[in-house]
């Protein structure tokens, strides 16, 4: 283990790798690839930040947000996005009894250490934006009282589907700010889409097993991960990547520039410093290297970038643009 000026123990530093490992293995078992969602949804328990998955239907995004949950011996629940989803369906309400004349709290599903939004852009901009308050602040307000979230882990994973269009509501650059990453799901290979079917034979895929690791386990590694070491020329590398999506006239030719509607606010670098932690962690190391960005490029920065009308006529892609960024930025 190279130090590389961490504080982190050796024992902590073991017990972080059990975690780590007991957390892969337990995903594998329930979803065939993956590898790259995998590895985003890990890092982002680690790093104590909220997910977005996009991908068109039945590529496991429902079944990889629950595994995940499931490996944890937390509070699960899973709320359907509809359109006619009330924010009181999310936070919960109050009830008025009419026999005692005292209003009763009663709390909604977002009291939970995961919380599943499954078809999040099916959900109304109202109902939306009740999960603001909850994920940025950790807290609801209910008939003007407020309410904490759990203390310990208190992580919100979002599913959406990018094709559908009729009944759904774009999610606000406000809303999407608070998701430290935005995952894309691809399609799997033959031989992945081979093993699916037979899992399916044997019933393997049915099969859930009980919790391997327990809040406090992930809450530890949490702390933990807060003590990764990250050089000073590593945060420079972040924040100039981030710079350069608001200013890209600095660093892209003229015509790449041009495709950027607006860049990514300082959320992108601290999450980026986070997950990179995390990161870190999950490749063995107690310290940040430039690879641990680089890998993380696409996840923190996708949904932070808007691009412009000409872009989408020219077929550009936010993650062509990221690639320009951190092919010209310097890494240390």
């Amino acid at each position: 283990m190279n130090n590389q000026r961490s504080t982190i123990s050796k024992d902590d530093f073991l017990f972080s790798q059990m975690v780590i490992g007991k957390l892969s293995t337990y995903f594998s078992k329930r979803v065939v690839g993956q590898e790259t969602l995998k590895y985003s949804l890990i890092a982002s328990i680690i790093a104590d930040g909220h997910v977005l998955i996009e991908s068109v239907p039945g590529l496991a995004k429902t079944t990889a947000a629950k595994a995940i949950s499931d490996a944890v011996n937390g509070q699960f629940s899973r709320i359907q996005c509809t359109p006619d989803l009330l924010p009181s369906d999310i936070i919960g309400t109050q009830i008025y009894h009419q026999h005692t004349g005292k209003f009763e709290t009663i709390f909604g599903p977002v009291f939970a250490n995961f919380v599943l939004l499954d078809e999040v852009n099916r959900s109304s901009a109202k109902t939306q934006s009740a999960m603001l308050e909850a994920m940025q602040e950790r807290q609801v307000t209910i008939g003007g009282t407020t309410y904490h979230m759990p203390q310990d882990i208190f992580i919100v994973i979002a599913t959406q589907n990018p094709i559908e269009q009729e009944g759904t509501y774009p999610l606000s650059e406000a809303q999407t700010d608070r998701f430290m990453i935005k995952e894309k799901i691809t399609y799997p290979t033959v031989d992945e889409e081979i093993e699916i079917l037979n899992r399916i034979e044997t019933g393997a895929i049915d099969n859930k097993e009980p919790a391997v690791i327990t809040i406090e386990d992930i809450d530890k590694v949490q702390d933990i991960s807060e003590h990764v070491y990250v050089d000073v020329t590593i945060k420079k590398y972040i924040a100039e990547i981030v710079n350069a999506t608001r200013m890209p006239g600095k660093y892209l030719d003229q015509k790449m520039a041009s495709y950027i509607r607006i860049g990514a606010s300082p959320r992108a670098t601290i999450n980026f410093l986070r997950i990179a932690k995390a990161s870190a962690l999950m490749h063995g190391r107690t310290y940040v290297s430039p690879d641990d960005i680089k890998q993380l490029r696409y996840q923190v920065l996708r949904h932070r970038i808007g691009l412009n009308y000409a872009a989408v006529a020219d077929n550009v892609s936010v993650e062509s643009i990221i690639d320009k960024i951190v092919s010209v930025v310097p890494a240390p």
